[in-house]
């Protein structure tokens, strides 16, 4: 096989590739069985039909296309790997010449990522925050953890903004009820918009006893299929707080007074804020690497991505819509090319141990055992993108390590140091 490269643009090439004729021999061969499996001939079986009479038959030229469509991505990927192109979009082939029995010659014109030059990461400077940990912060804290000491006490009242009501709930499309849409006896806080849409509008003034019927978007119906809900206040509940002095402190800590509680969230919180500092310098190095280097994106790919976007969502004629998704597509691409060439110029590498830890935080923030959060994912298709994550992490990680990061007041933050300082369980409890 000969092949050639040429670039038409920083994100499109073509290739210019000859086979000989006895390259094809295999394909020209399954071809035949192929087409053997699909014609009836008196006397043979199926599959089992001599090529001199499939010729006579379907024609050599049926074979022949048969081969061809069944090599050529066979030869072009080949060539593609020769070349080091690193194919993106989907490729026009353009069949220039067959002689049978001699050789094949075509072209492929493919989208490509682009190549991305990095700078150097020692002389760039980013900013972030300073760490402030104002008194708000703190109160915030300790009206959190007062919550968790709160008692509910049944009131018979009518139910305001704050009220954890007991409900009776059932769910019902065209008049009919929804199987699995009952459920009874749900504590909800009213207010927190934490269950169906409606639910807060209605529940507000009502009373232990009554009933209401209103129109919601079910979940897990049909996208834009709407049912009603009926719900039943059974119980309403008024949450009654402790104090907030000394008394509370012990209760609630191992602290004896307020003062020192408030110290160690004071503490606590300033150590958050620090690994924030971590997560803001990697947001703001992506941006400003967004923002100084010119990365091309394939407009073939952008259509493709916008149009399959907005035929999902019914959408195609929204022009106004096309552009944000179009700069929105451009946009995730671009980062998508930057953080891949800072993979590739790190030679980064992901461990098993390193995917299994990434993997267990993530379960943990959709609240699902590792095992059947894995299972999703792989039932999703989306394994790989997980690795991707991972080691695009670890790059980015990498590279921060070299560049310099300050706060607004102009010292120098060594993000190494804070995290190794900091250990992972060191978080503020925001229950």
């Amino acid at each position: 096989m000969k092949s050639t490269v040429e670039t038409l643009s920083p994100t499109r090439v073509r290739l210019d590739i000859e086979i000989e004729y006895s390259e094809m021999v295999s394909h020209v061969a399954d071809a035949y069985k192929k087409v053997g499996t699909r014609v009836n001939i008196p006397g043979f079986r199926k599959g089992k039909v001599p090529a001199s009479m499939i010729d006579q038959r379907v024609g050599r030229g049926t074979v022949l296309d048969e081969a061809i469509n069944a090599a050529l991505p066979d030869f072009y990927g080949k060539a593609a790997r020769e070349h080091s192109v690193a194919v993106i979009g989907r490729p026009i082939v353009d069949v220039k010449e067959f002689v049978d029995n001699e050789k094949l010659s075509f072209t492929v014109e493919v989208d490509v990522r682009p190549e991305v030059t990095l700078p150097d990461f020692s002389t760039i400077i980013v900013e972030v925050d300073d760490v402030v940990v104002a008194d708000a912060d703190v109160d915030e804290q300790v009206e959190s953890l007062r919550t968790r000491f709160g008692t509910l006490t049944t009131v018979e009242r009518e139910v305001i903004k704050g009220d954890f009501v007991t409900l009776d709930m059932d769910a019902f499309i065209n008049g009919e009820s929804v199987d699995g849409g009952q459920a009874n006896d749900i504590s909800y806080e009213v207010g927190s918009d934490r269950m169906i849409e409606g639910l807060d509008d209605i529940l507000i003034g009502m009373s232990a006893g009554e009933t209401k019927q209103f129109e919601t978007q079910l979940v897990g119906q049909a996208d834009g299929e709407k049912g009603e809900v009926k719900a039943t206040v059974k119980a309403v509940k008024d949450r009654e707080l402790p104090p907030v002095d000394d008394a509370f402190a012990k209760l609630a800590s191992e602290f004896d007074t307020l003062d020192e509680l408030k110290a160690d969230f004071t503490v606590r919180l300033g150590r958050v804020k620090k690994m924030e500092q971590g997560a803001q310098a990697r947001d703001r190095l992506v941006e400003k690497l967004l923002a100084d280097l010119d990365i091309p994106v394939p407009d073939n790919l952008v259509e493709l991505e916008v149009t399959e976007h907005l035929e999902g969502e019914g959408r195609l004629e929204d022009a106004e819509h096309r552009a944000e998704v179009d700069g929105q597509v451009r946009s995730s691409l671009k980062s998508d090319f930057l953080l891949d060439a800072i993979v590739q110029s790190e030679n980064v590498q992901v461990t098993e141990i390193e995917l299994t830890e990434y993997l267990v935080r993530s379960s943990q923030r959709y609240g699902m055992a590792p095992e059947k959060f894995a299972e999703e994912l792989q039932k999703a298709g989306q394994i790989s993108q997980l690795v991707a994550e991972v080691t695009r992490a670890k790059a980015l990680a990498s590279v921060l390590g070299r560049i310099t990061v300050k706060d607004v007041s102009g010292n120098v933050i060594d993000l190494e140091a804070l995290h190794l300082a900091i250990e992972p369980s060191e978080v503020v409890d925001e229950a």
